[in-house]
């Protein structure tokens, strides 16, 4: 009997968290294409529960709350200057922010986990899509950086050579996908059912956890490539912003979302 996805958050997830993956593994499905489709719902169900559980014990109306930065507006300097951090922070997220919160006000989303919101958001607005994804992403990058970096913890450092063969190949890929993105968008470092890595990249405010990505999965690191990430420092060179990327990556912080996954997800 196989486990099932931990549960780790609130009363109101146990019903979700509880479901056993061996439940996916009867005989109405009859390929592995199948088995591996439900093995990405239960990554993409338990992708956000840290992100919305404490935020579902404080409010009933809105579980929704916007996020403070774990460190200060220059902290990040000189690879990321104190100008554009205070506008992409207070400006840029807090705007995708409201926005979604207007857009959900009044209706069940304002109480949806943000995850299962994005495994069905074709079926929503734009504007839940757009912002809702703009105000996710932006949480999760600012979580992913630090001014006082450390070394890749060897259990991240372990999946990264077993997936690209060793970190510079990683950072090789990572950066070609960021460097790839054409227009606005997002690179990503994402997990796969049985534990695989990959790098993907998405476009505007989409992200792996959306029914509308073409590579689905639980994201472990995030880099913004829009340009008002790094356009009043780095103009045009969006190629010197993400080499200074790598000098601000918690990876710590990777380690903990890779940790979690691998302890809650099917393999």
């Amino acid at each position: 009997m196989k486990r099932a996805c931990k549960t780790i958050a609130s009363k109101r997830m146990i019903k979700i968290m509880r479901v056993p993956y061996y439940a996916f593994e009867n005989k109405s499905f009859n390929s592995m294409e199948s088995v591996n489709k439900f093995k990405m719902i239960f990554i993409i169900i338990i992708a956000s529960m840290a992100f919305v559980a404490p935020a579902i014990a404080q409010n009933d109306k809105n579980i929704h709350e916007f996020p403070e930065l774990n460190y200060s507006l220059d902290a990040l300097e000189p690879y990321i200057d104190t100008e554009t951090m205070n506008l992409h922070y207070n400006k840029h997220h807090r705007g995708y922010y409201n926005k979604f919160l207007a857009a959900i006000e009044g209706t069940e989303l304002a109480t949806t986990p943000i995850n299962e919101i994005f495994y069905s958001v074709s079926q929503y607005d734009k504007n839940v899509r757009n912002n809702g994804g703009g105000y996710y992403n932006h949480k999760l990058f600012w979580e992913n950086l630090t001014p006082e970096q450390g070394s890749i913890p060897a259990d991240l450092k372990s999946a990264i050579d077993k997936s690209f063969g060793n970190v510079d190949a990683f950072k090789e890929k990572f950066s070609e996908a960021a460097s790839s993105v054409f227009g606005s968008g997002w690179a990503w470092l994402v997990y796969q059912p049985g534990g695989k890595l990959v790098v993907t990249s998405t476009s505007n405010q989409d992200n792996p956890l959306m029914d509308v990505s073409e590579m689905r999965g639980m994201p472990l690191l995030a880099l913004d490539v829009w340009e008002h990430a790094y356009y009043l420092k780095y103009q045009n060179k969006r190629g010197d912003y993400i080499s200074s990327f790598w000098k601000v990556i918690n990876w710590d912080v990777v380690a903990d979302r890779l940790k979690f996954a691998d302890e809650n997800c099917p393999k």
